[in-house]
């Protein structure tokens, strides 16, 4: 037996003393498939196709009534599911509320600290930030009045992969009215140290949010404590609420009394919603800064999802993810960087500075990798140009399916198995 293959028994000792190996079982993981995509789309745990059943029983049962009669009633599930919600990124309860979309959710907040004047017009953002928030910022941009192409500085990365703390303070000038970055780096997996960030931008008199997109439910944080203005995260990766579940957004308990930037009939305080006033009074909680109506049904997977997670508890999930993490970058580093193999880590080594997913490179054949992979059944992701995502997920993932992506990953190159493949990629990747 060679060492590469020993290296299994350790994988399987570590899996026998790990103290969340029981939760896979709540999980529908799918049989003969080692899926290792849980960055972009969490499982499903079993609770939560109940707890859609339950809200389809519901509307049946009830009808409209279950606005009021749902368990939890529907018109208030926001609010409660930001409250499940908030001891996961250490925010208080009034401070989280389930609502819109990622992007929807930034617009809703940027519009509300964007308020361009005197010298203070720019927001300042990152050039490896997730396009869609790109967008987003430019189009609020122009909104208020602005040239993004002027006003909205982005932070040059120095490797490609990462970004340097140093760099993002050394641009928040007197110019900047909002800052904006992600917790975690879709692409590398980097996690930046937001709360000296957040000091950073406050000593200089600058609003700052982060995008929690990559980290909710994988990285432990302490938003209010930090002083953080505002943050908002999907529910779908780290949290398993299922494709298209709703969002979340983070208001720092000081800015209450703020005026939303986008306001709709469900951010109303809840006593006078049903009032019908024309003018708008919105609630002194994160939940004033919700719009639109509730998707209810989109939503029923999220309270067991979040009960899990409240049960394994963030701490025991931060810790067994990076065990998960440091042993593949061992089998990577140990085994698979020199040549043949030439796979190589951009995600950070320093677990202050990784998120939940590794970025494991290759100079030339990612893609075709990835669909190596695939076809054996195993699930990663690609991002452009040579980068496999890998997210062992701490909820249901093992170290001896780690071990069986490395062993995966040495004999796709053993094999040229990636020549099998074209080198076009797929619309979805």
């Amino acid at each position: 037996m060679g060492k590469f293959e020993e290296m299994r028994a350790k994988a399987e000792e570590l899996d026998r003393l790990d103290p969340l190996r029981d939760f896979k079982k709540h999980f529908e993981v799918p049989k003969g498939r080692i899926y290792m995509d849980g960055n972009s789309l969490g499982l499903p745990a079993k609770e939560s196709i109940q707890g859609v059943l339950r809200v389809l029983e519901e509307w049946k049962t009830f009808n409209i009534d279950g606005w009021l009669k749902g368990s939890p009633p529907w018109f208030t599930m926001p609010e409660e599911l930001g409250r499940k919600m908030a001891p996961l990124v250490g925010a208080q309860p009034e401070e989280v509320v389930m609502t819109g979309s990622t992007t929807s959710n930034l617009h809703s907040l940027v519009s509300t600290f964007y308020q361009p004047e005197g010298k203070r017009r720019k927001i300042l953002a990152d050039e490896l930030n997730f396009p869609s928030d790109l967008y987003a910022l430019a189009s609020q941009i122009r909104l208020k009045g602005q040239d993004p192409s002027e006003d909205l500085i982005l932070a040059k990365s120095r490797d490609g992969n990462t970004l340097d703390e140093d760099d993002l303070i050394a641009l928040m000038d007197e110019t900047v009215s909002v800052a904006l970055f992600p917790s975690v780096l879709y692409r590398s997996g980097q996690l930046l140290d937001m709360e000296r960030l957040t000091k950073a931008a406050h000593e200089r008199g600058i609003f700052i949010g982060f995008d929690c997109a990559h980290s909710a439910g994988s990285v432990p944080h302490r938003l209010h404590d930090w002083g953080v203005d505002f943050a908002f995260w999907c529910s779908y990766k780290h949290l398993n609420g299922g494709p298209g579940s709703p969002a979340f957004l983070f208001l720092h308990r000081k800015h209450f009394e703020r005026e939303p930037g986008l306001a709709g009939w469900f951010g109303y305080v809840k006593e006078k919603q049903f009032d019908m006033n024309i003018t708008f009074e919105h609630a002194k909680s994160a939940g004033g800064w919700q719009m639109g109506t509730p998707c209810v049904l989109s939503a029923a997977t999220l309270e067991a999802a979040l009960d899990i997670q409240q049960e394994a508890t963030i701490e025991q999930i931060r810790e067994k993810s990076l065990k998960l993490t440091d042993f593949l970058i061992e089998l990577v580093d140990t085994f698979l960087s020199d040549e043949p193999y030439c796979y190589s880590i951009a995600t950070p080594r320093d677990h202050n500075r990784r998120g939940g997913h590794l970025a494991i490179e290759h100079p030339k054949e990612a893609w075709r990798i990835c669909c190596a992979l695939k076809a054996r059944n195993i699930i990663p992701d690609f991002r452009p140009p040579r980068i496999i995502r890998i997210a062992p997920v701490a909820l249901y993932n093992t170290f001896t399916e780690v071990w069986e992506v490395a062993k995966a990953l040495k004999e796709i190159i053993d094999h040229r198995e990636f020549e099998h493949f074209h080198k076009e990629r797929s619309m979805v990747s």
